[in-house]
């Protein structure tokens, strides 16, 4: 990788996380460069669309990262429950990992940018990914369709809610409860499918 595209990416990897860990508006362009260590021209020379141009691509990077995570959970879980359980474990794991500063690496940004359809739709993309690799996943436990993407709505919704309550609380019981509770759920869902 060149010198130049060495410096996009390290730009980038430090948006994402600071992003992720302070929102939108919390995050200045300057604290980015200063903590990527890249020249102050540079954010314009890389992303010319700005800080929103830098914050979209931050957060669909974040979102791609943990949308293979997840694919890896769904793939290699014998079922929906095991899946689901998985993905609190893993969630649990980054945020104590990280001191509570690591939630999901597009929740701060989603609340903080209703005034940039730029940013709005990296983080609507971002979340689509996941919900169709949910929708999927339970679609082939042999969920209709409809019933599936519901269900992945509800999946994601609890567990993405549950890491806001565990962040804010510096306490995993959150997401470990509603991931045991998604996953029953879910399991029922199935159960009254087969019956």
């Amino acid at each position: 990788m060149t010198p130049r595209g060495q410096t996009r990416k390290q730009m980038l990897e430090t948006a994402q996380g600071l992003f992720g860990r302070q929102g939108y508006h919390a995050t200045g362009v300057n604290q980015i460069l200063a903590e990527a260590a890249a020249p102050k021209g540079s954010l314009y020379f890389h992303f010319p669309g700005g800080k929103e141009q830098l914050a979209a691509e931050a957060v669909s990077l974040g979102a791609t990262d943990l949308g293979q995570v997840i694919d890896a959970v769904l793939e290699h879980a014998p079922d929906p429950a095991s899946a689901i359980r998985t993905m609190g474990d893993l969630l649990t794991a980054r945020l104590e990992s990280s001191g509570f500063l690591d939630g999901c690496p597009i929740a701060s940004v989603a609340l903080d940018v209703a005034d940039s359809p730029t940013v709005r739709s990296a983080c609507d993309s971002g979340y689509a990914g996941w919900l169709a690799s949910i929708t999927d996943h339970l679609t082939q436990a042999g969920l209709a369709e409809a019933t599936a993407a519901e269900l992945a709505v509800l999946v994601l919704s609890g567990l993405e809610g549950a890491l806001l309550l565990a962040r804010t609380r510096q306490d995993t019981a959150p997401l470990v409860q509603v991931a045991n509770r998604l996953a029953a759920v879910v399991t029922q869902e199935i159960q009254e499918l087969c019956a």
